[in-house]
């Protein structure tokens, strides 16, 4: 009789020994598996945090390169735009020279230049001359004072036949000679391109012209090149 309860004693402990062994494999399982479910979770989670912070900085070097751009371009426009402007004032300059002397006849051939020689002149020639018919209108090329106007070359001897002087505020002075009529008087002040006279034949002419000069004086002898200063103040003849 005591054999047999020994062995019902026995057996119920060996199943409570298996038992808890299960139960503990159980346990560890149970939680091997949601340190894996939450390792997996960390991981996940990651992931997307990752991608959102590498976008962003994709996004911020995107802006800031199109702000450079941007920069870049209103720079280039700007110096464009001033270079623009420097050509265009340049251009107003010129024209408004241009437009402060003008040649003394429209519709010309230019014919005898300042320094010819010949028979007709004492010493080479002072002017530059014009042909034109008699009666074209001659005028002011550029605004001063009549201070010779007359026969004789206003002055200046019968040679130049009917004749004009004009002071300028540049310290120079225009003449126009050989003309068939004398507009203005001694005094009188002219405006550039204001008509002053017509041209005709008198003088030593060998044929109806006006005789120009740009001088230093009012009188004989202080000619200068007119056609070079013509081109200084922006008049091509």
């Amino acid at each position: 009789m005591k054999r047999a309860t020994n062995q019902h004693t026995i057996r119920p402990s060996a199943f409570r020994v298996r038992g808890a062994v299960l139960a503990a494999g159980l346990g560890a399982s149970v939680v091997l598996g949601a340190g894996t479910a939450f390792a997996s979770s960390g991981t996940a989670a990651a992931a997307p945090l990752a991608a959102s912070t590498t976008a962003d900085s994709v996004a911020q070097q995107a802006a800031a390169q199109a702000k450079a751009a941007d920069a870049a371009k209103k720079t280039a426009a700007k110096k464009a735009s001033d270079a623009k402007k420097k050509a265009e004032d340049k251009k107003k300059a010129a024209k408004k020279n241009a437009a402060s002397w003008k040649a003394p006849v429209k519709k010309y051939k230019l014919t005898a230049s300042y320094g010819t020689g010949g028979a007709r002149w004492a010493a080479k020639h002072s002017g530059q001359d014009f042909a034109v018919p008699i009666g074209t209108t001659v005028t002011a090329a550029h605004t001063g004072t009549v201070v010779k106007a007359g026969p004789n070359g206003a002055g200046d001897g019968p040679a130049y036949g009917n004749a004009v002087v004009i002071k300028h505020s540049n310290g120079k002075y225009s003449q126009y000679a050989h003309l068939s009529k004398v507009n203005v008087k001694i005094g009188e002040k002219v405006k550039t391109g204001e008509k002053i006279a017509l041209s005709g034949n008198t003088g030593n002419s060998s044929g109806p012209h006006l005789h120009f000069e740009i001088r230093t004086t009012p009188n004989y002898g202080s000619a200068l090149n007119p056609a070079a200063f013509l081109r200084s103040v922006h008049v091509s003849i």
